[in-house]
């Protein structure tokens, strides 16, 4: 009935066309749009009243679905006592000081000999963040050898570490205007691989990086065992291993994946869904021995933000409080991809990722772009991954309020779609 109502609303809206965008953000598309219109939890509303339940967490960031109702009444609580949205990082009010705290004790394993203890909260995006990530390595690498080769970077096959030009380097872009750099990129969990790596390059590597889950490349998971010997080879090069958990982080029991897979990192990525999706913030956590850049080598005009700050907060009570909750919906969630993937061995070729974090790889990417297109057309918005040579994979990456019942209509929505292939 409530959906009837919304969509009955919905009509007197008019479509905004998108002449004035880019064409690759649709500024070329012909006809009528059917954008986003309204959203709340679990669902949104398009422009031409369609109803959609959005398995991607808003692409991946809202982590809380959308306008939660608990997170909003507490920021308009905020505003009114003077929390600000955002101001400049050289007066950070408190729930941003206090949140570096709450990172850095979430980060490490209790009694760590060697914790990550500086934060730096000051980057708007995670695209900052990780440029900031890379700066910290490369002037390391510089400090160290200063009169040596061109430094290397290793990472991993498919990595996505933000826009930043030298980040997009990492991933094949930009050669003609990224010199003096070497770029290593290896198959995930490839140990031999990652061990050459290291055997090649030596000391002139500068740093590692990896995602916990791939969701840049159908949401391959990295193994514990490989991101462990990566953290071996990196202390025998004295190189700083980076693990950029933008898409892990805040979705699990543990708040950060590279504690739960036992990995001891340098340097911690975190961002998008921190902050709920209400306005962006993204931290760099690291070593103070490591503290090597200068005031203004790495932060955004619009960081240091107190009000996502304090949602970030509140995220964090909120996961601890839901741990088991949140690990039994996701547990539940990747045993029924799993058993999808066993139904349908001439359709699918395997289920991967991590509890909510989830990807269904298709033997033929007709059939994953045929099933997206169709999963969009029933109402339950997931995304393709199909636009690389080999990738045909459809994925998932549920909000965290999802229950069983969400689980089981999502599991059985994807049947039958598969059934009807």
């Amino acid at each position: 009935g409530a959906g009837r109502a919304a969509r009955r609303g919905a009509r007197a809206f008019t479509p905004v066309g998108k002449a004035a965008l880019q064409d690759s953000y649709g500024g070329d598309q012909a006809g009528p749009t059917d954008d986003l219109l309204a959203g709340r939890g679990l669902f949104y509303l398009t422009e031409q009243g369609r109803l959609c339940l959005d398995c991607t967490a808003g692409h991946y960031q809202m982590l809380w679905g959308y306008n939660d109702p608990a997170l909003c009444e507490l920021a308009a609580r905020a505003v009114e006592a003077g929390i600000v949205w955002d101001n400049h990082s050289n007066i950070p009010q408190a729930p941003v000081k206090l949140l570096a705290h709450r990172l850095l004790a979430l980060a490490n394993a209790p009694g760590e000999a060697d914790p990550l203890d500086t934060a730096n909260l000051g980057c708007c995006t995670g695209s900052v963040a990780c440029a900031a990530g890379l700066k910290i390595q490369l002037t390391c690498y510089h400090r160290r050898a200063p009169q040596g080769p061109p430094p290397a970077i290793i990472v991993i096959e498919g990595n996505y570490h933000g826009t930043d030009m030298i980040a997009q380097r990492l991933r094949g872009m930009w050669p003609q205007h990224v010199r003096d750099l070497d770029v290593v990129a290896i198959e995930p969990n490839d140990g031999d691989a990652l061990q050459g790596a290291f055997e090649r390059f030596g000391p002139r590597v500068a740093g590692f990086w990896a995602e916990p889950i791939l969701m840049n490349r159908e949401a391959i998971p990295l193994s514990a065992e490989f991101l462990q010997l990566a953290r071996r080879l990196c202390d025998d090069a004295g190189a700083l291993l980076c693990i950029d958990e933008i898409q892990t982080g805040f979705w699990q029991p543990e708040v950060f994946m590279s504690r739960a897979l036992d990995v001891r990192p340098d340097i911690v990525i975190c961002g998008k869904g921190m902050t709920a999706g209400f306005h962006p913030l993204a931290a760099v956590l690291f070593k103070s021995r490591h503290d090597v850049l200068a005031q203004y080598d790495a932060i955004s005009t619009n960081g240091s933000a107190a009000l996502p700050a304090l949602i970030a907060l509140a995220s964090v009570d909120r996961i601890v409080a839901q741990a088991d909750r949140i690990v039994a919906v996701g547990d539940r969630f990747e045993a029924g991809m799993h058993a999808l993937a066993g139904e349908f061995p001439g359709l699918l070729r395997d289920a991967r990722g991590k509890r909510h974090m989830m990807g269904l790889k298709f033997c033929r990417v007709q059939d994953a772009l045929e099933l997206h297109r169709r999963a969009v057309e029933a109402g339950l918005w997931i995304r393709a991954h199909a636009y690389h040579a080999g990738h045909s994979t459809i994925l998932t990456k549920l909000a965290l309020p999802a229950d069983e019942a969400v689980v089981d209509h999502v599991l059985a929505a994807l049947r039958g779609l598969l059934r009807a292939l």
